[in-house]
């Protein structure tokens, strides 16, 4: 079984809980693309933990976890996250994570191209993340890039390369920016303090997966961000810089030969987002404090508050179609338990026209949302374990939900811990 967990909306919907969960029935979860400039959280037994590289299987012993060629790879940020995550108690090794010879690294370069272009942009940034993720995939495709298998070549091909490469980044970083120039050794110092350790750990990811399918392995792919987010189907210009939905899956994962079975859509049961861009269904003032804070909406990777708005009908039923969801989850459904009434975003307003078809450009940022309020149910559902344990309302907004977006609700999360949710 090859499943997709891939998110519906903007990002932060819940994933890295739902891979947590659902990967007791897999052998082997691998991420097929992103950097370190996302976050997944997630609450288990062994503790709280925070996941921006590491596939978010690797909180469970016997799960293999794969970086496929699809991901970013700061390995400096890989080293410190491995050491806190063995700091609590994860055992990480060869064994249990495998990272694609073809994976691009994200260089210290990178990440001050993207901070002094944000800088330069000033009121009209994109709300980049600053982790380098957009100049690295620019990087990539310009086929000047180092990939994770170059850490095994010697330092002499590793410094001709990089001459290469850094004598044009320096048109850039010291001509065009008028910073400092990169210097190689220092650049070579980098790779040879955090990369040395990863060498163990890097192979043929493809090779790897598809054994482990001959096998019968189950295999989940896990995304980071969501369709919104996506690099042409989200809303560009303010999107991720690579391929968030769950087509790319086995592409990213360095076995395009592959198809996925099943793609389980993560859906919030409100409406949250990270950075700049439209965000039509969006709250302010009291309203939204009390929605961020009731549901403790600040990202993992950044610690930014986020923008909250009601659930977003028109962006969903979207999402649902870019992802190609066969069923979704739904997470956060206990966070609007505090609510008299919930606001539900079902249709946008652009120039005098009720809209109901997800816009892009000048239209999506004309949009306005049009709300309508179902009835809450004001009382803790965290204690719920199957749908008759919960009030009527809450479940005529699970079904409501359903109905308006055209998939079929699967899952239920009513907290953050591993227990805290109800199949459906």
């Amino acid at each position: 079984m090859l499943t997709a967990i891939t998110g519906i909306n903007w990002g932060d919907e819940g994933k890295g809980r739902m891979v947590d969960l659902l990967s007791e029935d897999y052998d082997v979860v691998v991420r097929y693309q992103g950097g370190n400039n996302a976050g997944h959280t997630v609450v288990n037994e062994k503790g709280k933990f925070i996941l921006n590289l590491l596939p978010s299987g690797i909180l469970r012993d016997d799960v293999i976890n794969v970086m496929g060629n699809g991901v970013v790879i700061d390995i400096e940020h890989l080293h410190n996250e491995m050491k806190k995550l063995r700091d609590g108690g994860i055992k990480i090794s060869p064994k249990n994570l495998k990272i694609s010879d073809r994976a691009t690294i994200c260089m210290p370069y990178h990440v001050l191209q993207d901070v002094i272009e944000e800088e330069r942009l000033k009121d009209k940034a994109y709300g980049s993340t600053k982790r380098g993720i957009s100049p690295v995939y620019g990087d990539k495709f310009m086929k000047k890039t180092l990939r994770m298998g170059d850490l095994l070549a010697s330092e002499d091909e590793i410094r001709r390369r990089l001459e290469i490469i850094i004598g044009w980044k320096n048109l850039t970083i010291e001509k065009g920016y008028g910073k400092d120039p990169i210097k190689i050794d220092k650049v070579i110092a980098w790779l040879k303090e955090f990369g040395d350790e990863l060498k163990d750990y890097i192979c043929d990811t493809g090779i790897f997966i598809n054994e482990a399918v001959k096998e019968g392995k189950n295999i989940m792919f896990e995304a980071q961000l969501g369709a919104l987010r996506d690099i042409d189907f989200g809303i560009y210009p303010f999107t991720s810089s690579s391929y968030t939905i769950a087509a790319y899956a086995p592409i990213g994962a360095g076995v395009p030969n592959l198809k996925v079975d099943i793609n389980v859509g993560i859906m919030k049961a409100y409406s949250s987002c990270v950075g700049e861009g439209p965000f039509t269904c969006e709250l302010f003032g009291e309203e939204a404090e009390e929605l961020r804070q009731a549901g403790g909406e600040y990202g993992a990777a950044t610690g930014r508050p986020r923008r909250v708005g009601g659930f977003d009908v028109v962006a969903s039923k979207y999402g649902v179609m870019c992802q190609g969801a066969d069923e979704i989850a739904l997470t956060k459904l206990d966070v609007l338990s505090y609510m008299k009434e919930i606001p539900v975003c079902v249709a946008y307003e652009i120039d005098g026209e009720r809209v109901t078809q997800f816009p892009i450009g000048e239209r999506l940022d004309k949009a306005k949302p049009v709300y309508e309020y179902l009835p809450g149910w004001g009382v803790n559902i965290e204690n719920a374990r199957k749908m008759e344990d919960l009030p009527k309302e809450a479940r005529d907004y699970i079904d409501y939900i359903e109905n308006a977006v055209g998939c079929k609700i699967k899952y239920v999360s009513v907290g953050a811990k591993r227990d805290q949710y109800i199949v459906k």
